[in-house]
């Protein structure tokens, strides 16, 4: 009864290289699963010590602070031209950007097209909670239509703030782009397939085969004002049919 249980003999346990600092995401946040499985896949391809994470402005902004990894912060929307030289310089890195979509998809769109049209060898990864979660609840460029934020409060009106930007599937038509895919964590099947998608974006990144880009559609509680399991269910039900899940290229 007094046997010490190891790690490595427990079915489940936290991933090696997460450290005991508590997290600052709201319970139910779907960051803190893909934070587990980024760190799960880098231990699991023995690039600890070689892998270099950029993480920008916004609710990710103090991802150094939970993987340990070498990271770089950069400015807002700027992380994709941080990776571009951190992985020039340093070839036999793993380089990855890990970015939301008020980040990636709105200041920083052009740096993410010219990068996937370069074919950095990069994995970016982009969590897509519709709305902007750390300043607010305000509306962003992949806000539904219809759907209600902070800035938005009758709505997402397409007449005046034009579509929900589907970056994904603009990247997909870029030469440079060799994997495009869109996941998502708020099951337990779901996250097994998330783990598979990051873990190919990541072996490509290495076999210089262009730019991976990683889509987590995924919730944001406070800003969606919802408790984790309505959260979940709202995004199943509303998310998935503007952005469906599953490979969008794979070259």
């Amino acid at each position: 009864m007094n046997d010490i249980v190891k790690p490595e003999n427990l079915v489940y346990s936290k991933p090696r290289l997460m450290n005991d600092n508590p997290m600052h995401y709201c319970p139910g946040c779907s960051h803190g699963v893909v934070h587990k499985l980024i760190a799960e896949v880098i231990d699991e391809m023995g690039m600890e010590e070689n892998t270099i994470g950029i993480a920008p402005v916004g609710c990710a902004v103090f991802a150094y602070n939970y993987i340990d990894i070498d990271w770089e912060e950069a400015a807002h929307g700027r992380a994709p031209a941080i990776a571009t030289a951190i992985k020039r310089l340093n070839p036999d890195k793993m380089v990855f950007t890990y970015q939301g979509d008020g980040d990636l998809a709105a200041i920083g769109t052009a740096e993410t097209i010219h990068a996937c049209n370069r074919g950095e060898n990069i994995v970016i990864v982009f969590i897509n909670n519709a709305i902007y979660g750390m300043t607010g609840g305000q509306m962003a460029p992949t806000t539904l239509e219809g759907m209600v934020t902070a800035t938005c409060p009758y709505g997402r009106n397409v007449e005046l703030y034009g579509y929900p930007l589907k970056i994904s599937d603009l990247v997909v038509k870029l030469d440079g782009a060799c994997y495009v895919t869109r996941q998502s964590v708020e099951t337990a099947a779901a996250v097994k397939k998330a783990k598979k998608a990051l873990r190919h974006a990541f072996e490509n990144s290495m076999a210089k085969k262009g730019t991976s880009l990683v889509e987590f559609v995924s919730t944001c509680v406070s800003g969606w004002k919802m408790s984790p399991e309505n959260a979940n269910k709202w995004l199943q039900e509303n998310m998935f049919a503007k952005y469906p899940l599953g490979d969008l290229k794979n070259v």
